[in-house]
C-alpha cells in the first residue's frame, strides 16, 4: 500500500513542481512521477538535513516532508538537468516506420 501512496504523492509533487516551473506541457504523467521521486531523493540529501525532516522517499508524508519533497522537485526542474526532462515519445517498431511502412 505504501508503494501506491508513494507513487501517487510523487506524481502530484512532480506535477505541482512542473506547473510552478512552467514545464507541465512538456511532460506526461510518468515523468511527473519521476520528477517527484527523484526530486525528493535529491531533497533528502540536500534540503531535508537543513529542516530536520524526511521526504516522501523515507515515508514521511507530513506537511514538512511534502514541502521538502516539492522543493527538491522544483530545484530539479530549475537545474540544468531539468532540460533533459522532455517527455519525448520514442517509437520502437523494429524499423518498420523507417522503411516507409512497407511489408517485406
Amino acid at each position: 500500500m505504501n508503494l501506491i501512496i508513494w507513487l501517487v504523492v510523487g506524481g502530484v509533487i512532480g506535477w505541482l513542481a512542473s506547473i510552478v516551473m512552467r514545464t507541465d506541457a512538456q511532460q506526461g504523467i510518468l515523468l511527473n512521477v519521476i520528477v517527484g521521486i527523484v526530486g525528493a531523493l535529491l531533497a533528502g540529501f540536500v534540503i531535508a538535513p537543513l529542516f530536520g525532516t524526511g521526504t516522501i522517499n523515507s515515508n514521511d508524508f507530513s506537511m514538512s516532508g511534502l514541502l521538502v519533497s516539492f522543493l527538491g522537485a522544483a530545484v530539479l526542474l530549475a537545474s540544468d538537468a531539468g532540460a533533459y526532462i522532455t517527455g519525448q515519445a520514442l517509437i520502437i517498431d523494429g524499423g518498420w516506420l523507417a522503411s516507409g511502412g512497407v511489408e517485406g
